[in-house]
């Protein structure tokens, strides 16, 4: 596994929370992905009316970081729930853990507040095109 801070990542995931737009459930969510070449690109929730138009943190911070270039990614930290501390773990979602798992492999660490999960326990049986 890479060494990174994983203070400082994790603090970057709380402080992307305070951006959360979450009006409807008052769970606000930030995640910090730490790209291999040292940037951190973060994300918070953004709810809507129409519940499947919300968007994750994760892939906020995803989908920011692929449209300014960056593939290859080392550790993602994810802080959320409708405490003021960040203390209660808030695992990824089903459709952000497959959109983690497009760009990173089983062993990528995902930072919770209890500490770190690698992404393939998160998603057994990730899914994946037949390659030819």
């Amino acid at each position: 596994m890479t060494t990174f801070d994983q203070n400082a990542l994790f603090q970057a995931a709380c402080a992307a929370r305070t951006h959360a737009y979450a009006p409807y459930s008052g769970f606000r969510v930030g995640a910090a992905l730490l790209c291999e070449d040292g940037r951190i690109f973060t994300g918070c929730n953004v709810e809507n009316a129409a519940y499947p138009l919300c968007t994750c943190a994760e892939r906020t911070a995803l989908c920011t970081a692929v449209s300014q270039g960056a593939r290859r990614f080392l550790a993602i930290a994810i802080a959320g729930g409708t405490d003021e501390d960040c203390t209660q773990p808030c695992a990824p979602c089903g459709g952000c853990r497959q959109n983690l798992a497009e760009f990173c492999g089983a062993d990528f660490p995902v930072l919770l507040s209890d500490g770190i999960h690698p992404l393939g326990e998160l998603l057994p049986g990730v899914f994946r095109l037949p390659q030819d």
